[in-house]
């Protein structure tokens, strides 16, 4: 059987009454994350730490009360996290895959969350029908790709928050065009270290103008 990272001491103190949804939500990763091909085997030795946790790492860039859409939502990462971290946001997670939806609804009547819903397409398919105060994204394409997808999806003023590797400041070099033709006013990268985290991970901001 493959051995299954423990949960961070302390997690009650630091998520409060979010804690327990995490904790739910994590062993339902476990039980079926597999099985429903939403994570790899290998995964679940570095589910807290690599998913769980590196996804919070977004959450002080989401001003409060905003409307949050993720894109290529996936096992839920890091949209359903903070569906659950921050029940003053509305997401709306977004992937093209109907069984990972399937997952998605799946998780939200487990853990109970009136906060978010799902939309089944791509995200360039609900240009026009829905915007967001913040999109945030994980491993979903490199900055040039990822670049027209979200920011269509953006409200003025908005900000597209990517959780990004070591190589993030060369995408953004390569995408220094997308980035003008879709009106960014700055692309920040943060280097967070998560709660609970040894390693640190990089946000990247991009506001819209």
């Amino acid at each position: 059987m493959t051995p299954v990272e423990s949960a961070p001491l302390g997690g009650a103190e630091h998520f409060g009454e979010a804690w327990p949804k995490l904790l739910q939500f994590a062993d339902m990763i476990v039980r079926e994350g597999e099985k429903r091909g939403l994570v790899g085997p290998r995964e679940l030795e570095r589910l807290w730490s690599r998913h769980i946790l590196n996804s919070t790492a977004v959450l002080e860039f989401i001003p409060q009360g905003s409307r949050v859409g993720d894109v290529g939502s996936g096992a839920g990462f890091p949209g359903l996290v903070i569906a659950v971290c921050r029940p003053d946001c509305q997401v709306t997670l977004i992937d093209s895959m109907e069984r990972r939806c399937e997952w998605l609804l799946d998780a939200i009547a487990e853990l109970e969350l009136t906060n978010v819903s799902v939309k089944l397409g791509r995200a360039e398919e609900f240009v026009g029908n829905y915007s967001a105060d913040v999109v945030t994204s994980r491993a979903v394409a490199a900055l040039k790709k990822l670049l027209p997808w979200t920011m269509p999806l953006l409200r003025k003023g908005g900000s597209m928050v990517a959780l990004k590797g070591i190589r993030v400041d060369d995408e953004i070099d390569a995408a220094v065009a997308q980035l003008r033709k879709y009106r960014a006013e700055f692309a920040d990268v943060h280097v967070v270290t998560p709660f609970g985290c040894d390693e640190e991970t990089r946000v990247l901001v991009v506001k819209k103008k």
